[in-house]
């Protein structure tokens, strides 16, 4: 399971650690795995062009050590300082011996908002020269470390060699269509690569989220360590810059030197920074052609919330650091991370055993799918009553019998007027004209799909709801709630799926609210409702009270058609019907709703019809337990 902490609780574990290490070799561990991914992204380091953008917080000292880590495996690096006074004085003087160049822009802040600075430096270690005292504590000048043990004190670089590689690739689900799998290692054994693909050469910069366009250079380097056409850049990386011989700084040619850069790291902000970019470093962004590598975060996403609140980075890939944090993980933010990488530096023995946000994979889903034994009947595996579709939506109904016949219930009971419907396409439907307390025996009841809004709809909800077994509540269903309803008064479990439309109305705020701010809105509704909350959407959310929340990584915008929310609602239907805990239920439900979408898209990605997402959902089961 990919699990994520909150800024304040990484922090906290970061000083525990630095506790426990010499001073800077927390820095040393981030440096080091953070130079061997960009390494495995450049695929040649000797000969290439690198160039990092650097604010006053930790990233910008990893990014700096990272830089001279490269330097010294041939390539040429050139230190963009976007707030020269706030350096990293250890890093930068690290960069220099190594025989990187550095440029200036402006003299005064330029990255985003509030600055993100870490906990406090290593107990009994001063701050470095020049610098900040760094929440992962400064660096020792010179120093070699491994990406999982300490910096060795004073020792000297070691000339030419690559830093040993930090952590495996991030798992989950598979690969979004056009994403790299991994940004610069293998992912690991039954998971997917990370959401998200390479940014467009200039399309770097997002206002409010929304990415620029632009065309990747020719000469550019593809993430994953695949060379682009006209390969990288060989010589010099400071030939024709106008930078001073030497490391010593200029004015002038920052944007020069990010343009012509093969990959540029992103060392803006930190993990605690607010709020856009500033003008002086959105520029630079929107100048780089290369690959853009992010340092834990893109530069101007909210770590805790996923919130893009101004213009920030749009990387093809992030390198974080001991724990994914909550942003990485959730639109609008996750838009703009690219493909992920974990890098290992022992932070997990001080990290508490709830993190803040999970994610399923592969192994966590098969482990919870239902089985049936030898003995099992239909009956014995659970049935699923449906209450869905009208006159006016027949097709709904069809749409949810379609995935509660595949979510591992032994039987679905249909209650409606869309019977003869159902029965046409599905005849081993169990049909009852209603209400539904007089349809029979059931496990777990769906409602709401296509009901409608009149006296009819409004009575099989109520009579719904009053039953003693799981319940989820969907489309015209969630309509009909009452407002303020507490469903913590029933006796099981109940199931909200809303979408982002549905969500505000049931908080009676904007739509743009809750898609600007998803984990806020999902947490609101699982309080104000008592019940467990599936926010549907590009990142889906299931959230319920006192528990981590949970976010769905296989999902794909082929999804957003008409009809796919009514087979899922099927779908968690039955999984509830077997007997999975309702928060279970909706993550594996959302789990494999989306795989489903993938294997049907694949391989390019193709437009499909719900229908098509319920008929592949007997092969992504398969798959899973595979």
């Amino acid at each position: 399971m990919r699990i994520a902490y909150s800024v304040e609780t990484v922090r906290a574990a970061e000083r525990e650690l630095m506790a426990r290490l010499p001073q800077g070799a927390l820095m040393q561990r981030a440096a080091a795995g953070l130079a061997a991914a960009c390494a495995d992204l450049l695929g040649r380091v000797y000969g290439s062009r690198v160039a990092l953008l650097v604010g006053s917080g930790d990233n910008g000292g990893d990014a700096l050590y990272a830089g001279a880590r490269l330097a010294r495996r041939g390539a040429g690096v050139t230190a963009v300082l976007l707030n020269p006074d706030r350096a990293h004085g250890g890093g930068l003087a690290a960069l220099r011996a190594a025989g990187g160049r550095v440029a200036t822009v402006g003299g005064g802040a330029a990255g985003a908002g509030a600055a993100g600075g870490g906990g406090a430096a290593a107990s009994g270690g001063a701050a470095a020269s020049g610098g900040p005292m760094a929440g992962r504590g400064p660096a020792t000048d010179g120093s070699t470390a491994t990406a999982g043990g300490a910096a060795t004190a004073g020792g000297p670089a070691t000339a030419g060699g690559p830093a040993t590689a930090g952590g495996p690739a991030t798992a989950g689900g598979p690969a979004t269509a056009g994403g790299p799998a991994t940004a610069g290692g293998p992912a690991t054994a039954g998971g997917p690569a990370t959401a998200g693909g390479p940014a467009t050469g200039s399309g770097r910069m997002a206002a409010g989220g929304t990415a620029a366009g632009g065309a990747a250079p020719s000469g550019g380097q593809a993430p994953g360590g695949g060379q682009a056409a006209g390969g990288v850049a060989s010589g010099s990386a400071a030939a024709d810059r106008g930078l001073t011989d030497g490391g010593s700084e200029a004015n002038g040619d920052a944007e020069a030197a990010v343009a012509r850069a093969d990959l540029v790291i992103d060392g803006i902000v930190g993990i605690g920074g607010k709020g856009g970019l500033r003008p002086d470093a959105e520029r630079l962004v929107r100048a780089v052609r290369g690959i853009l590598v992010a340092v834990d975060l893109p530069s101007g996403v909210d770590a805790d919330t996923g919130e893009v609140r101004g213009s920030a980075v749009r990387a093809d890939a992030t390198i974080t650091f001991g724990t994914y944090k909550p942003g990485l993980l959730i639109d609008p933010a996750h838009t703009h991370a690219g493909a992920l990488r974990l890098i290992d530096i022992g932070l997990d023995a001080h990290l508490p055993a709830d993190p803040d946000l999970e994610a399923l994979q592969h192994e966590d889903v098969a482990a919870l799918l239902p089985r049936p034994s030898a003995e099992s009947d239909k009956y014995r595996r659970g049935v699923v009553g449906v209450v869905a579709g009208s006159a006016r939506y027949p097709g709904a109904a069809v749409l949810a019998v379609s995935g509660a016949l595949r979510g591992g219930a032994g039987a679905v009971r249909y209650v409606g007027p869309a019977a003869d419907t159902v029965i046409a396409r599905f005849p081993e439907t169990l049909v009852h004209s209603g209400p539904p307390a007089k349809a029979g025996r059931v496990q777990s009841w769906v409602v709401g799909p296509g009901l409608g809004d009149g006296a009819a709809a409004k009575h099989s909800l109520e009579d719904v709801l009053a039953s003693d077994v799981p319940v989820l509540v969907d489309a015209d269903g969630l309509h009909l709630l009452p407002a303020g309803s507490d469903l913590r008064k029933r006796e099981a479990a109940t199931v909200l799926t809303p979408h982002a439309g549905e969500a505000a109305a049931l908080l009676g705020v904007s739509r743009e609210e809750v898609e600007a701010g998803r984990l806020a809105a999902v947490r609101a509704l699982a309080e104000r409702y008592g019940a467990t909350v599936l926010l549907k959407g590009s990142t889906t959310l299931v959230a319920a009270e006192h528990q981590p929340v949970r976010v769905n990584p296989t999902g794909v915008g082929w999804l957003a058609t008409a009809g796919s929310g009514d087979v899922l609602s099927g779908l968690i239907g039955s999984l509830l019907a077997t007997g999975l805990p309702a928060r279970d239920a909706a993550s594996v439900g959302a789990y494999l709703h989306g795989l489903a979408a993938r294997r049907t898209t694949a391989p390019h990605g193709a437009p499909i019809a719900a229908y098509d997402v319920s008929t592949a959902l007997t092969d992504t089961w398969r798959d899973v337990l595979a």
